[in-house]
């Protein structure tokens, strides 16, 4: 049983819950088509502290999407959790981003494609059967008109996140679902996290780092003529 503020910032979701042995007393997040994190992440955490009526000391445990996803949103939300976690002296949990967003819908049969947006066709994502257990560990793909075929043909497959949103276009099949809104949130995290708190699954506060899964890349800035 454990009090545990939540904290997701892999993509444009900004997104804050406190839970209470996994079920969400507070939700509080936005996705205003930009990475406003900065500026919107404590405010967040502040509000449902007060809203709740509680102090951070009054935590269990800090959890945090460790990705993969933006890279400039997972430092953000990174750097916050371990922050906090470190000045309340309390564990910091991790959660994998993708399984969260998973775990946004239900379904009976099929399975389960979570996609984040990368680079132009590029997307982050894993493959997950209806019990939210991996079929398939995240990788970063490119997808073309071939991607999941020969998934599609033995079942349905459902994607969902920012980064299927693209791929519609693409992948045309009978038993492709595209569930359109879907983000990773903080809300789906209470679960995963109040899970881990349960088996003692903690980070190293001091030496952990968001799971980018490939190298960030700089794009060299034209010259000017």
């Amino acid at each position: 049983m454990a009090l545990i503020l939540n904290i997701e910032t892999s993509t444009k979701n900004c997104s804050i819950s406190l839970a209470k042995d996994g079920i969400c007393l507070y939700l509080k997040e936005e996705n205003n088509g930009d990475y406003s994190h900065a500026e919107k992440l404590h405010v967040f955490i502040e509000d449902a502290l007060k809203s709740e009526n509680i102090k951070a000391t009054d935590l269990d445990a800090i959890a945090v999407g460790k990705g993969p996803g933006s890279y400039t949103g997972l430092r953000i939300g990174v750097s916050t959790a371990k922050g906090l976690a470190y000045a309340i002296n309390k564990p910091l949990i991790s959660v994998d981003t993708l399984k969260a967003l998973a775990k946004s819908i239900r379904i009976e049969q099929g399975i389960i494609v979570p996609m984040i947006d990368a680079r132009r066709l590029e997307v982050y994502s894993a493959v997950f059967n209806q019990n939210y257990e991996y079929s398939r560990n995240p990788e970063a793909e490119i997808i073309d008109e071939t991607s999941y075929q020969n998934l599609l043909n033995e079942q349905s497959v459902y994607f969902l996140g920012d980064g299927a949103a693209k791929c519609k276009d693409l992948i045309k099949h009978k038993n492709a679902v595209f569930i359109d809104e879907k983000f990773p949130s903080a809300k789906e995290m209470a679960v995963l996290a109040e899970e881990k708190y349960q088996n003692k699954s903690f980070e190293d506060t001091a030496y952990f780092e968001p799971f980018y899964l490939k190298d960030f890349m700089v794009t060299p800035q034209k010259n000017k003529l």
